[in-house]
């Protein structure tokens, strides 16, 4: 596929990526469209999910992959390929490699999740862990590529990955084709840019919503400056997301056919983490919850049916545990209360006991008896509770203060 970065060239075609959707046949999963009723109600229109957190690999990496390296040569093929990545764009090249039987190697940061190391190794690549942050292992691949003249794939700045990327958008419109918007997270604009391309071709009127994460936003000061430029040390939950600079390919595309690019905070995405896991029963990465993260926000911008594209859903066990916490105590369901008592025999289980009659469920007890702030007879508590929301933790706080305690914070 030829392409111009000039403004008023738009690089990919809708036939470029109705070409890909026919290259992926058997290849990557149609993924389903789940309605959330939840959502619907919060927006006061239908809302549907698109699953690429089912897709293989665990995204919608597969596709831009797959297309990008069908498409080299018989002589580049046999060179190999190279990628960089934290982890969904290195199994999507991982699998795609070893379908096209062409051979791959992946740098991966050394503080890769080991869940999305091992198996980007079981796919079938060559793993090799270079850098503390991504800016690092991408100039290894790339040195890498120049050495033994390996193809280095790139996460997002092709025609070719923006073309398999846009398949979704193609099925957005065959699964619902009453769709008035489309929310997807943005990181480089790969995933965001093919969806417009396939969707503003067929259905100009359906606006497309591109998310980023407020701490990595580099698309908004981008756009105002009409060119890519670099956000320092962006900071986000959702790695997935987590790019410093838009490609140069999508930021064209972006630019002239998605209509808004919205932000979410920390607190959003590991709530709408939450809400996917609670409500949808889906296993939802932050940067593929993202989209369900701007509905949170502010539910009432939207026309209807929504459709929110879940990207991802590779999340690290360890993040999981940690973003569901957050998530929690974002939505008021954590309370953390520290108090003065009398140190006597039988007093915590007391307290406890005036715990249970609001049912709080204590998490966490620290029991502090020396302490020079303290009388003589006293002791301090400090306990970490699991409520039902905002009002449940006014209710324990008056309970407390009824039973004659004194919150200190």
């Amino acid at each position: 596929m030829s392409y111009s970065t000039a403004d008023s060239f738009r690089p990919v075609t809708v036939d470029d990526v109705r070409g890909a959707q026919k290259m992926l046949s058997g290849v990557a999963r149609v993924t389903a469209m789940e309605g959330s009723r939840h959502l619907s109600q919060m927006v006061g229109a239908p809302v549907h999910l698109k699953c690429e957190n089912l897709q293989r690999t665990g995204s919608f990496k597969l596709r831009g992959a797959y297309v990008r390296i069908a498409g080299l040569l018989p002589e580049e093929r046999a060179a190999g390929v190279v990628a960089a990545s934290a982890g969904n764009h290195a199994q999507g090249v991982a699998l795609a490699s070893a379908l096209l039987g062409v051979r791959s190697t992946v740098f991966m940061p050394k503080g890769a999740p080991l869940p999305k190391v091992s198996a980007t190794r079981d796919y079938g690549a060559e793993v090799r862990l270079h850098g503390q942050v991504v800016d690092e292992t991408l100039a290894a691949a790339q040195e890498y590529a120049a050495e033994t003249g390996a193809v280095f794939i790139h996460p997002f700045d092709h025609p070719d990955i923006i073309a398999g990327q846009g398949t979704v958008g193609l099925e957005i419109l065959e699964q619902c084709p009453e769709a008035r918007t489309i929310l997807v997270g943005i990181g480089g604009g790969g995933l965001a840019a093919g969806i417009a391309v396939a969707v503003k071709s067929l259905r100009p009127d359906v606006r497309v919503v591109g998310v980023q994460a407020a701490g990595a936003a580099a698309y908004p000061p981008s756009l105002a400056a009409g060119r890519p430029v670099s956000v320092e040390n962006p900071a986000t939950m959702a790695d997935g997301i987590k790019v410093g600079r838009p490609g140069d390919v999508p930021f064209g595309i972006v630019g002239e056919l998605v209509d808004e690019v919205r932000t979410v905070s920390e607190d959003e995405l590991s709530a709408a983490l939450l809400l996917c896991l609670e409500r949808a029963k889906l296993v939802v990465e932050p940067a593929g919850a993202s989209p369900v993260a701007a509905l949170l926000s502010e539910p009432g911008a939207f026309e209807g049916p929504v459709v929110a594209v879940l990207s991802g859903g590779n999340v690290d066990p360890v993040l999981m545990e940690r973003v569901l916490r957050h998530g929690m105590a974002a939505q008021g369901r954590y309370l953390a209360v520290r108090l003065r008592l009398t140190d006597r025999p039988g007093a915590l289980a007391t307290l406890l006991g005036a715990l249970s009659v609001v049912d709080a469920n204590v998490l966490d007890v620290s029991h502090v008896r020396t302490d020079p702030r303290l009388g003589l007879t006293e002791a301090e508590v400090e306990l970490h509770l699991e409520t039902k929301g905002p009002a449940h933790c006014a209710e324990v706080g008056q309970a407390l203060r009824e039973a004659g305690y004194t919150v200190i914070g």
